[in-house]
């Protein structure tokens, strides 16, 4: 053994003698120095105030206005406030704050987030230069989280806009801005993964990465390592206020989208469906029939609305929109969102064991409206399939209490365990079961009666909020 290993040692150097070499591994993957050197000049650092409360000139400084006679403090106090401290409401100082932004056309237009902004009396841009501008809002969206500033100044270098959309997991990317008012801070990471969704933002499927960004991050370029911007930086999860790898940007393209939005028309007008949705988990998928838990399942299809109108149903499960697949079902808002109102969108759907194309002409947002102890008689045991006790909704009084649900009967006892532990609860209202609408208790007899034992079953059930889900379950057979 020795004997081969230094054979193989005398072979190495005899290579090397004759000038060949050997692939090192380098302890750096990325060399990222000059895409950094590219990209700082185009990142701007953001500072904003919001302007406080102003004091009185007469009680400025705890010094009484001139002239005043002595014995009139009393009277002062209760009419003006005490300027000594003595329980005066003082004045609110002003709100600092700050972001980082970066500029995208050379005349001085700049991309931020709008929370940078948000409420801002006074906006000032600081570029790589040190320079200073005061910069007007040109306009912003709360729903994509975009701002654009204008500051008088040309020949600005800029950063240009990429594809997200090929963007894989896995891939380097940097994050240049200034966190905690240290500016033109660089991080780099990798890309976590995409389409994460966020409940305040349903229209943006975020990117996610573990670049470190912090608080004054917000609003700075994530950058791809051929220089272009991919992603706006906008928020991170965290326990404790400081980064722990989870950080999520906005992908550029939806960016773009609000930003021709903002300059062409000032406001940004977005598709609306018009629909309530929530996950298809596996239960649900057995009851429903579909093949995989995939797909967003509509629970609510608001009157007058886009979906109504292309004959789209509660209990429907869309599985494609626009030729785009929908495998979870945050991901159906932000494609919805992307469609100008007035265009017609092909959307896939499956429903109780068919599919079907529907073709539904998107409507704007802005213009859809986001839309008691007594056990009474013809209450069902809890012997029925279902393992649910209910009663029928005895007045309009009730009916309103629980939130005016249009027919159901009301759940006042949850025997089966199965159906508690999938969320079902006394008060919830069944408007549906598998497909089948429940319009009274007659109605939910029959249905309960045709249940097939130890089959999941799909339920509708309507809260007090207002709020309707669909529920899934297995109930218990009966020994």
């Amino acid at each position: 053994m020795d004997s081969l290993r230094k054979s193989w040692m005398l072979v190495a150097l005899v290579l090397i003698g004759m000038g060949f070499s050997f692939p090192v591994k380098s302890a750096t993957p990325v060399d990222f120095t000059d895409l950094v050197e590219e990209s700082i000049p185009a990142v701007v650092n953001i500072e904003t105030r919001r302007f406080g409360d102003r004091p009185q000139e007469t009680t400025r400084e705890g010094v009484m206005p001139e002239g005043m006679p002595e014995e009139m403090p009393e009277f002062f106090r209760r009419f003006f406030g005490d300027p000594f401290g003595g329980g005066a409401p003082r004045p609110q100082p002003d709100r600092r704050g700050g972001g980082s932004g970066f500029i995208m056309e050379s005349d001085g237009l700049i991309v931020t987030n709008h929370h940078v902004i948000d409420e801002a009396d006074e906006i000032i841009v600081r570029l790589s230069d040190r320079r200073e501008f005061e910069a007007p809002l040109v306009g912003s969206d709360a729903q994509t989280d975009i701002a654009i500033l204008r500051i008088d100044a040309k020949d600005l270098p800029t950063l240009r806009f990429g594809n997200s959309d090929n963007l894989k997991p896995g891939e380097w990317v940097i994050a240049i801005g200034s966190p905690f008012q240290f500016e033109q801070s660089v991080t780099a990471g990798i890309v976590s993964a995409k389409g994460r969704s966020q409940g305040q933002q349903q229209y943006v499927p975020f990117i996610q990465s573990d670049v470190a960004i912090n608080r004054g991050n917000s609003g700075g370029p994530l950058i791809r390592t051929d220089g272009t911007v991919v992603g706006i930086n906008s928020w991170i999860l965290s326990s404790g206020g400081g980064n722990i790898g989870l950080s999520f940007s906005i992908p550029i393209e939806v960016a773009a989208n609000s930003i021709d939005q903002l300059l062409e028309f000032g406001r940004v007008s977005r598709g609306y469906l018009g629909v309530g949705i929530e996950v298809v988990t596996r239960e649900k998928a057995d009851a429903l029939g579909l093949e995989r838990p995939a797909g967003a399942l509509i629970n609510r299809v608001e009157p007058d609305s886009a979906a109504a109108e292309a004959g789209i149903e509660v209990g429907d499960v869309i599985l494609a929109f626009n030729g785009e697949s929908v495998d979870i079902f945050s991901e159906l808002p932000p494609l919805v969102g992307m469609v100008a109102p007035g265009d017609v969108a092909e959307v896939d759907i499956f429903r109780w064991g068919e599919y079907k194309t529907l073709q539904v002409r998107v409507k704007q947002l802005d213009e859809a409206e986001m839309l008691a102890s007594e056990q009474p008689e013809g209450a069902v045991e809890p012997t029925n399939a279902l393992g649910l006790v209910v009663e029928p909704i005895r007045n309009e009084a009730d009916r309103e209490q629980l939130g005016n649900p249009e027919g159901g009967v009301v759940i006042t006892q949850v025997e089966s365990e199965a159906a508690y532990r999938q969320g079902v609860r006394p008060g919830f209202v069944i408007l549906m079961i598998n497909n089948r609408p429940v319009a009274d208790m007659d109605a939910f007899n029959a249905i309960v009666e045709d249940l097939t034992p130890g089959r999941p079953v799909s339920l509708l059930l309507h809260r007090r909020n207002g709020t309707a889900t669909f529920v899934a379950y297995t109930p218990e057979i009966e020994e």
